[in-house]
């Protein structure tokens, strides 16, 4: 008999083990029967002479004699050979194919009766299966008996005697699992018959209570009917279970996260009334929003804890989220403490050391003229700084000189020494993995972990922050601060109404010809990036910057001043066009999504996006989140040479319809599916949710969450628990999953 933690090899055999190890990384018996089927054939799987055609991509078996054989050549390459048969005289017609068919040429011969079984496609009208697995029922020669091993073995197992039972293929249903090349599907069903042939009773990992409180069949039940239930009833109350475990087990590797840093050491800094926290907020120009005071409290609080803070703050762009976490980050200056920024580019971390320099004003001036008394230092650190910049901000950051450290992945390098951190800050969270805010958090002194806070403009899906960013409690803001301009957007399908893309350049000479200023962004930088390559079918290729940089400043913005901005600038030249812009020197900024994150130039109204159709609805929320920052009215205009009619098109009106980047973010989260939002491993793995939908399943998600958030307290070594959660706890998916 077997049990889930088995190796298969003593079961299935040394070489199919090895097989299904070296295509899916399944190593035991729990591997493999979690390796789910994809889908279900429908209907009758052995097709009659008189059932109905079936759809293309559908699984299906023929029992037939073989009325045609032809061994065929490639034209290309001669010496090559497939073998193409046609069974009896079915309407529509029925071949199936075989490459290098070197033994079958010689089995597989008219007057031969086999069963077939494989996915149809469809050819000029005739059935095609290509290389099918077959078993030899009856031969001409005498021989029968022969066929693909896995459905021999199937036909056998049922017998015993030698002889092939065709009735367990005479089902209503037959599993179809992931398959590939070298595994068929029939090759992963008969070694998951053969494991469920000696598989012992499966204890069940959930207690009793919540499988009756879910009304769940027991794992034990769940485990055989997905792969052998003969109709859908079973099936589905198997999958319901499955489902259910897949989100526990999700929520508990989140849940030993969550509770596990609660237990680490995090730095305790008291708010005080003496500090920079509160001189920054006597000189704030503004007043804070009811939300950013809501906010600044729970954090404060938690700050104050001798245990680490781990939140994310969410807010859609121009909420204010920086100003909150720099007067975090002040109370934990005040606590003698340093706090590290990291921020994905260098335009977003050296537009965060200026604003912070700008609002903290004599409060950043440690050790200069006219610097207050209790000022601190803001030190500056990317990876194409001057030598001798570098370390001077290096020597300022293990001195402890500068008590606010922003920089991009150059912070995390090896000789990047702190002297006393305890904050660390993470802006445009999806830009950066788990490992590397621990990298960073790791930098502080032995037996500290600091307190973390990650901040992302692009809002979250509530079922997105109970996975993907479980182990982190959330804030959202959702109020602006007063005295933001309303944005108005319009899409212009410049194809069907060219005079609409005309009116759009005579609108950006109106703003600038009244003292503003405005964008014009395009998907890439020249003809050699990846995006010149045309979409499939459509003969359109994106337009480039370069291209359009030169096309307006000679056509219709010829009378104005046109800026070009984008990533293959040297840091000079970048810092060059962006102060320019800032100054007031440049009129238009041509740009790429260089500027998508933290450029804020109150003083631009307009943004035209150029080939809107290539970006997806959160980018282009970040994009119109440029805008709209001063004290004007703002316009956002999305060109496409789409049709109104096609889905882009669609997409496009939906960002036109609303400014709430919440609405969106689902919007966008349904349009990717959640494959999108989590990402794939750089292996090509997949994240390992096989059955749990983010989009479709929120509650079953959330009933997950407060059934793990209240169990660990009390039982956090559960054996069942930790099973459930390994495929999550136990590699680094959720560290993966983090990253998207």
């Amino acid at each position: 008999m077997a049990a889930l933690g088995d190796p298969l090899d003593f079961i299935i055999g040394k070489k199919a083990a090895d097989l299904l190890d070296d295509t899916f990384g399944i190593r035991t018996v729990d591997d493999l029967l979690r390796h789910y089927p994809r889908k279900y054939s429908r209907g009758s799987t052995v097709l009659g002479e008189d059932d109905e055609p079936p759809e293309e991509g559908e699984h299906i078996t023929f029992v037939d004699t073989i009325s045609q054989a032809d061994l065929r050549r490639m034209n290309r390459t001669p010496h090559r050979e497939y073998l193409v048969v046609t069974l009896g005289d079915r309407r529509p017609k029925v071949t199936a194919t075989f490459f290098n068919p070197k033994y079958l040429k010689r089995t597989l011969v008219k007057g031969t009766k086999v069963m077939l079984s494989g996915e149809v496609g469809y050819f000029r009208g005739t059935m095609q299966l290509t290389h099918p697995g077959f078993l030899i029922l009856d031969s001409p020669t005498g021989k029968a008996g022969g066929g693909t091993k896995s459905l021999m073995k199937i036909a056998e197992s049922a017998q015993g005697d030698g002889e092939f039972d065709l009735s367990v293929f005479e089902r209503d249903f037959f599993p179809i699992y992931p398959a590939s090349s070298k595994l068929q599907s029939w090759d992963i069903y008969a070694c998951v018959r053969q494991v469920l042939a000696v598989l012992d009773p499966v204890p069940d990992p959930l207690p009793e209570s919540i499988r009756r409180e879910m009304d769940l069949v027991s794992e034990d039940e769940a485990l055989r009917a997905v792969h052998l239930a003969e109709n859908q009833a079973p099936r589905e109350r198997a999958l319901e279970r499955l489902r259910f475990d897949e989100a526990v087990g999700l929520q508990w590797a989140l849940a030993q996260r969550r509770f596990g840093e609660l237990s680490e050491a995090g730095p305790a800094a008291p708010r005080r009334d003496d500090g920079l926290r509160s001189a920054l907020l006597l000189r704030l120009p503004f007043e804070l929003t009811g939300g950013q005071n809501e906010v600044l409290d729970v954090i404060s609080g938690e700050l104050a804890q001798t245990r680490p803070m781990n939140r994310m703050l969410q807010g859609e762009v121009g909420s204010g989220k920086t100003v909150v976490a720099l007067l975090a980050m002040l109370q934990m200056i005040d606590a003698g403490y340093q706090c590290a920024m990291l921020a994905p580019t260098e335009v977003l971390a050296e537009q965060h050391a200026r604003s912070i320099r700008d609002v903290l004003g004599p409060l950043a001036m440690a050790g200069q003229l006219g610097g207050d008394e209790d000022a601190t230092g803001v030190a500056l650190l990317t990876g194409s700084m001057s030598a001798a910049a570098k370390r001077d901000a290096r020597e300022q950051i293990s001195s402890g000189t500068a008590g606010i450290v922003i920089g991009t992945h150059a912070l995390l390098q090896d000789v990047v020494e702190f002297d006393r951190l305890g904050m660390v800050v993470v802006d445009e969270q999806h830009r950066f993995g788990v490992e590397q805010r621990d990298q960073l958090r790791s930098k502080a002194p032995d037996g500290v972990t600091p307190h973390l806070l990650v901040m992302t403009a692009t809002p979250i899906p509530r079922t997105v922050a109970l996975t993907v960013y479980g182990d982190l409690e959330t804030s959202t803001l959702r109020e602006l601060p007063r005295g933001r301009q309303p944005i108005a957007t319009n899409v212009i399908f410049a194809r069907q109404k060219p005079s609409w893309l005309d009116r759009a350049w005579q609108r950006v000479v109106e703003e600038v010809a009244a003292g503003r200023q405005a964008y014009v962004v395009a998907p890439r930088i020249e003809d050699d990036d990846k995006m010149a390559k045309p979409v499939a079918g459509s003969g359109r290729t994106a337009t480039a910057v370069v291209d359009l940089y030169a096309k307006l400043s000679k056509g219709p913005l010829a009378g104005v001043r046109v800026g070009l901005m984008h990533g293959r600038l040297t840091p000079e030249e970048k810092d060059a066009v962006m102060g320019g812009f800032r100054a007031g020197e440049i009129d238009v900024l041509v740009c790429t999504t260089v500027i998508e994150v933290g450029v804020d130039v109150p003083n631009a109204t307009v943004m035209v996006v150029i080939d809107a159709d290539w970006f997806g609805i959160s980018q282009l929320h970040q994009l119109r989140g440029r805008i709209g920052r001063g004290s004007h009215p703002s316009l956002c205009l999305l060109v496409t040479d789409l049709s109104e009619a096609s889905k882009a098109g669609g997409r496009l009106r939906a960002v036109a319809s609303t400014l709430d980047g919440f609405e969106l973010a689902d919007l966008d989260l349904e349009e990717r599916r959640e494959g999108d939002v989590l990402g794939r491993r750089q292996s090509g793995r997949a994240s390992g949710l096989r059955l749990l939908s983010l989009i479709d399943h929120r509650p079953l998600i959330e009933t997950a969450r407060e059934f793990c958030d209240e169990m660990y307290p009390r039982d956090p070594d559960n054996r069942g628990m930790a099973l459930l959660a390994a495929p999550f706890s136990g590699t680094d998916r959720i560290e993966y999953m983090d990253k998207s």
